[in-house]
This record gives C-alpha cells, structure tokens and sequence, in this order.
C-alpha cells in the first residue's frame, strides 16, 4: 500500500500562476512547498496563508467538504483549524478548484508528550466538535461507520504484517474479532474523521491545533475517539482522556478497534513518517487488552 500516485503535476509554479491570475494582492508574498501528501499539496504562502491544491480527482469532494463545513464549525472548536479563507478555481490547466486557508505553524505530534492540560483540551476539543452532524453532513463510506464494515481491509492488512516478528498477528486478530461484536453506535456527530499525530499541531511546545478535515463527516465519536492511542503514551493518559470525556464502555471498545485499523493503515502505508506511528499505535492497543 503505497502513497497514490499523483493525477496531475503540481509544483511551485504551478500555484504562483494561479495565485497571479485569481489572488493578485497575494500573488507576490513568498512560496514554498511544504507537503504532498496522499490529496493535496501544500504550499506555504507568506506567514499566515497556505495554499492546498488537490492531486487527485479523489480529493476534490474533501476539499469542497472543508471549504463548505470549516467555517460553521470553527468558531466552537478551542483549538486552531486551518479555515478557508479563500476559494480558488480551475482554469484550463489546473482543473479543480482549490484553496487558500489559515497556516498554522508548529510542527506534528508524532513524539510528543501529553500534559493533563493537553489533555484536557484535546478532550474539550472532542466534546465542541462531536455534536449532532446536521442531515447534510458529509457521508464516508470509510470514517464513522460501523467497525464491522472495515473487517475484509483489517485482515488484509494483518496477514501482509506475519512476517514482521515486532506485530504479534495473533492477538490482533483476536482482539479484532472481539471489538468488531461490539454494538454499533446510534448516534452520528460531527468527526474530524483522520485524527492522528500528523494531523495534530505542535507550536512552542503546546498542542494548537488540528489539521487535515478532508475526512470530516457525521458518524460514531469512536472514529476520533481512537486517537487515545494514537496521541497518549501511557496507560493512564489514556484512562484519563476517556474519563474527562465521558465515554461509555462500549465507545470505549469500538474507538479501540478503530486505534487497530488505524495503526495497521499507518504500518501497512510504506510510508516512512507512518510506519513508526502504525506500530506503536498498535503496541498501545494491546497494553491496554
């Protein structure tokens, strides 16, 4: 499982034209790439602006999403989120719309260590966010849904990690198996939908904010619930997280499952900045069996 290939070549270029032709008052600040990830890439654009452009058709539909939904549900959120602020088009060579939102500056959470306070508003974070997804949220076919439906991708994965002695398949699977009886949730709420340490902003040594809501969508709370053990390294940070948020047992099983599937997703991505991720993430899973 590689990083899709990209449908169209984007490079600084690129942009400048874009920004000269649709945003001339901004067109002369500095431009410096900054990530081409799975969807987009990102360019930096002055200090405060970045600009994202889609590198697949696939990724058009999350970037209508965060264009649309971002602005409504910022103003609740106490941490910082990369708002639209301006809504580029295509043109006869780029062809898909685009944007420009609010750079967030900081570095990701892949080795940071979480204070109660972090937690705290992580978790108050969480609780602004996971309110009733209105009849028009977005659907995703892969975020929120029940645990069972990611079964055949699950095992996939865990059979392609039997030769790596540092995954122990077996009690995956089992603990797999256990989690996906749990009963589905009933509830649909507004989710982030993607809620690892890459997507999480580190800035003077204090969590900030939160990035990357293509996958916003209204669902089970336990899809972002799983960043428990995605973000806190211990046991108790974890015990804690779920006490502040006031989690069923239930939600507890099912956000879980969903911390398997995404660590295995991560160590199964061929990524090099994931893997780490992927594994530890799932080594936590099963501290906490």
């Amino acid at each position: 499982m590689n990083q899709p290939r990209a449908e169209i070549q984007i490079d600084l270029s690129t942009a400048q034209r874009l920004l000269s032709a649709q945003f001339p008052a901004l067109a002369n600040l500095p431009l410096s790439l900054v990530d081409e990830g799975w969807d987009n890439v990102t360019f930096l654009l002055g200090t405060e602006y970045a600009v994202r452009l889609p590198r697949r058709e696939l990724a058009v539909k999350l970037l209508l999403h965060e264009q649309l939904w971002l602005p409504v549900l910022a103003d609740r959120l106490p941490l910082e989120i990369p708002v639209p602020i301006h809504f580029g088009q295509p043109d006869s060579e780029f062809p898909w719309p685009w944007s420009i939102v609010r750079w967030i500056p900081g570095t990701t959470a892949d080795a940071h260590d979480f204070s109660a306070a972090e937690i705290q508003l992580l978790v108050a974070t969480l609780q602004s966010l996971h309110q009733p997804a209105s009849s028009d949220a977005p659907e995703n076919p892969f975020r929120g849904v029940p645990l069972h439906t990611r079964h055949p991708g699950v095992v996939e994965r865990l059979i392609r990690q039997e030769n790596r002695p540092e995954v122990d398949v077996p009690r995956l699977a089992a603990l797999w198996e256990e989690l996906c009886s749990t009963p589905a949730s009933t509830d649909r709420v507004w989710l982030h939908g993607d809620l690892h340490p890459r997507n999480v902003i580190i800035r003077d040594g204090a969590l900030v904010g939160i990035i990357d809501w293509g996958d916003l969508n209204g669902g089970d709370a336990a899809t972002d619930l799983a960043c428990a053990w995605l973000l806190l390294d211990t046991a108790g940070k974890r015990q804690e997280f779920f006490s502040l948020y006031n989690a069923e047992p239930a939600q507890i099983r099912r956000a879980q499952g969903w911390a398997l599937h995404m660590g295995l997703t991560l160590l199964d991505s061929n990524e090099p900045r994931h893997m780490p991720l992927g594994l530890t993430t799932l080594q936590r899973v099963l501290e906490d069996t």
